[in-house]
């Protein structure tokens, strides 16, 4: 009996040797809009740790294409279907372009959730808004009027022109103009698509096409640090303000030279941290629909509104008072 025993047990060695290692129990897979993005990296670090405080072996899987297009991420999104993950939490370059994919990909079980820029409802379960959209447009108008105390010209350097959540924030910004910011005329809207080379040549041609102009807002991390650089290069600093929202650590060096006097930015940590917590309730069979709450573990709670949209924490704000801080932690 000891001999069948031991042959019984090393049989089961062998099985297990021959399977291979265990498959993590889920797969969550965090698309960004771009790889090499500093803001979409320090949510990556929010997600792990949230894998590993839930525990259970969740595999985050971080990916995304070279460049902020809808095409590169249904590709990606095809390819996480056939991987058979559990979950995709994706930052969209495109609002509409997606839907089939990630409808494709409901349709198989996976679990699928908009956070930072959204994709229309067809295309997922819900959508975690990184703060208040309406608050973030007149945060990022409020960093320039309050450096124009007499009013002035401003110009706006955004992301992608399909980029749901940048647009969204423009409108909101574009609707608080006259009501609370009556001194302050907006000359333009470009677009950099996320991309360093063409955020700086759109950066030089708001320069160039408005000599009067006092600031320029970017709300998003590649553009404010492209039109810094400019405003830097060209000896303009005092002249043009840059702000937006930003990485504490990627912006320091611009409010220490005075190319920008303040941005503003949540915390990517928390928002990559919050989209694994949402993903993980769903997995394990929570109903996203009206009213439900959900738990962010040490970020807080949010609820669904009508839209099964909720937004995580109010934008927080860095100047010359926190920024050595803050650029120490993301």
């Amino acid at each position: 009996m000891k001999l069948l025993h031991k042959l019984a047990i090393s049989t089961a060695i062998a099985a297990a040797l021959m399977a291979g290692p265990a498959s993590a129990a889920e797969k969550i897979a965090l698309v960004v809009k771009s790889l090499g993005n500093g803001f979409f990296d320090a949510a990556a670090k929010g997600a792990e740790e949230a894998a590993k405080e839930l525990g259970g072996g969740i595999e985050v899987i971080y990916t995304g294409p070279t460049s902020a297009t809808a095409e590169g991420q249904i590709e990606i999104i095809n390819s996480l279907i056939a991987q058979k993950v559990d979950a995709i939490a994706i930052s969209a370059n495109d609002p509409d372009a997606l839907v089939p994919a990630l409808k494709k990909a409901m349709d198989r079980g996976i679990k699928v959730i908009s956070w930072d820029s959204g994709v229309a409802k067809g295309g997922r379960m819900m959508h975690l808004n990184p703060s208040d959209t309406n608050l973030i447009g007149e945060t990022i108008i409020k960093l320039a009027a309050d450096h124009l105390p007499d009013g002035g010209e401003v110009a706006i350097l955004s992301a992608s022109s399909t980029a749901n959540n940048q647009n969204s924030w423009i409108e909101a910004a574009k609707k608080i103009l006259p009501e609370k910011f009556p001194k302050i005329k907006l000359d333009a809207v470009v677009y950099g698509d996320d991309d360093s080379v063409k955020s700086t040549n759109e950066a030089k041609g708001l320069i160039s096409s408005y000599p009067n102009l006092k600031a320029i807002i970017a709300p998003t991390t590649v553009g404010v640090v492209a039109a810094a650089q400019v405003v830097t290069d060209q000896k303009l600093i005092g002249k043009i303000n840059v702000t937006g929202l930003a990485l504490p650590s990627e912006f320091k060096k611009f409010i220490d030279n005075g190319a920008s006097q303040g941005v503003a930015l949540w915390n990517p940590i928390d928002l990559g941290y919050s989209a694994v917590y949402i993903s993980d309730q769903l997995i394990k069979g929570k109903k996203a629909e009206p009213g439900a709450s959900f738990s962010l573990g040490k970020v807080g709670s949010i609820k669904l509104d009508d839209n099964n949209t909720a937004a995580m924490a109010a934008p927080y704000q860095f100047d010359k008072s926190n920024i050595e801080k803050f650029s120490k932690i993301y």
